[in-house]
């Protein structure tokens, strides 16, 4: 059996069972398998597809989740692994024929694009620390989306039986939401009068210097309405049972800001990382989390990690029309949420060199949006400078020795 050069071997991952095409330098597929998630398994597919060429290059459309030990069996092998964005899947399975959709044809699209597209970003084992902050930074993500829902949800279910509690409090607060664990009607407030609301709130340690404020603008909302609506009875039983999940959540969330705090800390870059305004603990882990760790390694240069930010603007030009640039559609969502947020931190400092260059964007007629954009790009390569250089950030650049 003739042993080819290459092959690309696309793999549309999921989680008890992955789908496997392999396809040769001219597209053709030289085999496709399903294959169970487990060391055995994975290990058969690299073994025969090793016997396919002299070269493989895998390609996964997820790098995270159900991929860990797929990822580790196929870094093991020292072959390249290359990350194929499912947005670039959809787009690029419209140049097959069929409208259907099947793991099958999704594996054969993500080899097809490996094949032929050389920009796309290799995955690389993520040390010790890395790997620990993509598994907090994943938990992070989902507590506050749980966060989110749910002062969303207890804002609607108080709108609906007392309106004017609900427009008086910020409930993303813990001093809020204590006061919600003892009162959700116009009566229960009432009926306890300043006293009681303020020894409530007390003895659950709402923030001290707030009580007053809370009892008065609690006392006045009640006052605005004398009508207990047919409802109450069910949902007030709710708001407060909500209210002490959130504070229960509000815990977590602090608790494991802290232990990824500490593994950030850990880091060998991670005082460069935070040296630049907008960038804490916080941040810093994400930035760490979605690139893998070793910036300088995996992107080569910082154009290519502003690209797959989604920070660096593509042209569209089509006849006479030049200089047309737009968004990407291809880009990695979390990591631009990184510099974005970062970006909008860092304007607060009047003092900052990041708020200079913002206004001087404004300045020539950008609108905010467009501004902080820049400013993120901006931010793209003053991170990247400083991890190149080993230094931390200073706003007086430094000598050409100290540099070197």
């Amino acid at each position: 059996m003739k042993v080819r050069e290459i092959v690309w071997v696309g793999i549309d991952v999921g989680k008890h069972t992955h789908h496997a095409c392999v396809v040769d330098e001219t597209g053709k597929v030289v085999f496709q398998q399903k294959v169970v998630n487990s060391q055995a398994a994975i290990e058969a597919l690299i073994a025969r597809a090793a016997k396919k060429a002299a070269e493989v290059v895998w390609a996964v459309d997820m790098t995270s989740g159900a991929t860990g030990l797929l990822l580790a069996l196929l870094l093991a092998t020292g072959q390249p692994v290359v990350y194929v964005p499912g947005r670039l899947v959809n787009r690029m399975a419209g140049a097959f024929a069929g409208e259907g959709k099947t793991d099958a044809k999704d594996a054969r699209t993500i080899a097809e694009t490996a094949r032929m597209r050389g920009d796309l970003t290799r995955v690389t084992s993520p040390d010790e620390i890395v790997s620990d902050l993509q598994v907090l930074t994943a938990r992070r993500e989902d507590l506050m989306a749980d966060w989110v829902r749910g002062v969303n949800r207890i804002r609607e279910l108080l709108a609906s039986i007392f309106p004017s509690l609900e427009r008086a409090f910020d409930f993303s607060t813990r001093s809020a939401l204590i006061l919600l664990t003892g009162f959700q009607t116009p009566d229960g407030i009432r009926t306890a009068g300043a006293d009681g609301v303020r020894s409530y709130l007390a003895e659950h340690q709402a923030h001290t210097r707030s009580i007053t404020s809370i009892v008065d603008k609690s006392l006045a909302a009640a006052g605005e309405q004398t009508v207990a609506l047919p409802t109450e009875t069910i949902t007030a039983p709710l708001i407060a049972r909500l209210a002490r999940q959130l504070l229960e959540l509000d815990r977590e969330i602090k608790d494991l800001d802290k232990q990824l705090g500490e593994r950030f800390e850990a880091h060998p870059d991670a005082e460069r990382i935070t040296s630049v305004d907008g960038f804490g603990p916080i941040l810093g882990a994400q930035l760490l989390a979605d690139t893998g760790g070793d910036l300088l390694a995996t992107f080569g240069n910082p154009g290519r990690l502003a690209a797959y930010a989604g920070l660096a603007p593509v042209p569209r030009d089509s006849g006479r029309i030049r200089g047309n640039l737009h968004r990407p559609k291809c880009y990695h969502r979390g990591l631009r949420r990184v510099f974005y947020l970062a970006a909008l931190s860092s304007i607060n400092r009047p003092d900052s060199p990041s708020r200079a260059f913002y206004q001087r964007k404004r300045s020539e007629g950008k609108v905010h949006a467009q501004a902080l954009i820049a400013l993120a790009r901006r931010l793209v390569d003053v991170i990247w400078a400083l991890l190149r250089d080993g230094r931390t950030f200073q706003i007086t650049p430094p000598t050409q020795a100290e540099a070197a």
